[in-house]
């Protein structure tokens, strides 16, 4: 598929492109997309990072700042989001305006425009699909976070065979484009063409456990991946070594 290809070899200008018409609906279609499952991942996610009890939170990808608030509601965190599409952003900022714990602001995960050790615990979702090097971006996440400080993930999964995967790829490549285009118009069509392959052909490129090798090259230890909804999810976390 040429999306998929374009999303290798161009991300950065990929990911912008996808995402630039999607917010105002980002998150009732999200929904859509991770089978109704996506506010239950991502409270499993932030759980490790709620239990570590952190003054100071980034959230990377954070689109229209859904986790960023979950994490305000669930600790007494200041946390900062980033994210690389400006549209995305401008409707995150319209849901956190007047938050005193939330601040958010546009960069890329490649490049994180802070020092090192500069937060207690990092958060990141549906990132390294649109990233060319995921293993140099889980460094670079890394090295602003404090030794023993929590990292934690959430990404669409490829669910097992037999039974599940053909289910899955119906869904992904019938109803979410369908559903897209009823729901949020062409834009969020050409999102549910693009994601089951796009999915599928990250995992055959990166599996498992090749993602946890890639979290311990970067220096987390203690890694721990979960599948969520019979596979349909993947949840990650880990901590930065210290020392």
């Amino acid at each position: 598929m040429r999306a998929v290809e374009e999303s290798r070899t161009r991300p950065n200008a990929f990911a912008r492109g996808l995402f630039a018409d999607l917010p105002r609906r980002y998150d009732l279609i999200e929904a859509l997309l991770s089978f109704g499952q996506n506010d239950r991942w991502r409270r499993a996610m932030l759980d490790p990072v709620v239990t570590a009890r952190p003054a100071h939170v980034l959230d990377v990808a954070t689109g229209t700042a859904g986790v960023a608030l979950e994490l305000t509601r669930r600790c007494d965190a200041r946390v900062t989001g980033v994210d690389l599409t400006e549209q995305m952003l401008h409707v995150g900022q319209e849901r956190v305006a007047g938050h005193p714990r939330i601040r958010l602001a546009c960069a890329r995960a490649e490049q994180l425009p802070f020092a090192d050790a500069t937060f207690d615990a990092l958060t990141f979702t549906y990132l390294l699909r649109y990233v060319a090097d995921p293993s140099a971006t889980l460094r670079e996440l890394a090295r602003v976070v404090r030794p023993g400080g929590v990292v934690a993930s959430l990404e669409f999964h490829v669910p097992p065979r037999p039974v599940w995967l053909p289910l899955w790829r119906l869904y992904t490549r019938l109803v979410l484009p369908v559903a897209g285009l009823l729901l949020g118009g062409r834009a969020w069509a050409v999102v549910g063409w693009f994601l089951g392959p796009s999915i599928e052909e990250h995992y055959r490129r990166y599996p498992v456990a090749a993602h946890v090798a890639m979290w311990e090259t970067a220096g987390l230890v203690d890694v721990r991946a979960r599948p969520m909804s019979l596979g349909g999810g993947l949840v990650m976390w880990g901590r930065v070594a210290d020392g």
